[in-house]
């Protein structure tokens, strides 16, 4: 059967229930993390010295992040020894290890595969999933579920097992022809969620989902967007918020994630003075116009260049001041 392109956008439309009037709140933010990923464009090739160490150094935050958020207790440099050195972590279990080494190995397959030309394939994803669950549960890596699934704290009850081969293919389906001509970063977070939505896996599913949605955002010249453990209670509202078509504050945090590593490639530019600070330091500066609590509602809510390490927010003076300027203009 054919569809012409209007039909499709209806049928999916209907079919994935996807809220877009974010995108007014979101405009400026979208904007600048595009602009952001033109200037890390424009200063290639970095030398290869600096992009290795970078990409390093997010490997293991990404893998300690993601297993993090799953219950895994190895520290980031527990996390680091075990990747780099070998070293197994006294009173931490086996599978805390397994899933380490199995969520790098997935990395690093993510980055062989991934170009600009590249094609989300149900394949790949059941690829990651068997090097995420290889050595823990080899009954299930790389399979699709075929009974039901629960899930703690979750508003929704997973689909049917029976259903979940042909929702997989139609999300698939989704991504590479967008019908509704979303954007790289909106994009990655529906398929994010969706495949979360689907569950088709036992187990694995949390790492699985969130090593696949960087590869739309790294196939466009996006560097990863690394949830951030300390972000988990407010990862999994803006999930339970996106089960009901509302997708802002997933995609918010999505742009503060990819926000972060963009700031952390363009700070290793030569030339690059751009000093981000903690706000409460940035408050102390004179003839600063706002207070710690304002500054911080501008970074949460994507209003201003910000990003978080740890449980603070840094920014810049200059990205006050835009803002500030932004203003005046409005009026």
């Amino acid at each position: 059967m054919y569809f012409l392109i209007s039909d499709i956008r209806c049928i999916f439309v209907v079919m994935w229930d996807i809220d877009i009037t974010y995108r007014d709140e979101l405009k400026a933010t979208f904007e600048r993390l595009y602009e952001k990923k033109q200037m890390l464009q424009t200063s290639r090739p970095l030398p290869n010295i600096a992009l290795n160490k970078i990409r390093e150094s997010l490997s293991i935050e990404w893998t300690y992040n993601s297993n993090s958020i799953e219950g895994n207790t190895l520290s980031l440099r527990e996390t680091q020894m075990v990747i780099q050195e070998g070293i197994t972590v006294k009173g931490k279990s086996l599978r805390e290890h397994f899933e380490t080494h199995n969520h790098d190995k997935a990395i690093d397959y993510l980055y062989s595969i991934v170009s600009e030309d590249y094609q989300l394939r149900s394949i790949d994803i059941l690829s990651l999933h068997g090097l995420v669950l290889r050595s823990i549960e080899e009954d299930f890596a790389g399979r699709i579920r075929n009974g039901g699934v629960r899930i703690s704290g979750a508003n929704f009850t997973p689909p049917n097992a029976s259903k979940v081969p042909d929702l997989l293919d139609e999300l698939i389906n989704f991504i590479n022809i967008n019908p509704l001509q979303l954007n790289d970063i909106e994009l990655s977070a529906i398929f994010h969620h969706k495949l979360v939505w689907i569950h088709p896996f036992f187990d694995g599913n949390g790492r699985t989902v969130r090593l696949a949605m960087n590869l739309l955002l790294m196939r466009c010249g996006f560097p990863p967007a690394i949830i951030l453990k300390n972000d988990r209670r407010k990862y999994y509202e803006a999930l339970n918020q996106a089960n009901g078509g509302n997708y802002q504050k997933l995609i918010l945090l999505m742009c503060q994630s990819l926000e972060r590593t963009l700031n952390i490639y363009l700070n290793a530019l030569p030339g690059n003075d751009k000093e981000y600070i903690e706000i409460s330091d940035l408050v102390q500066e004179p003839d600063m116009p706002y207070g710690q609590e304002y500054i911080s509602l501008l970074a949460r809510t994507g209003k201003i260049d910000a990003y978080k390490e740890g449980r603070n927010w840094l920014t810049t003076r200059e990205a006050v001041e835009d803002y500030i300027a932004a203003r005046k203009r409005k009026r």
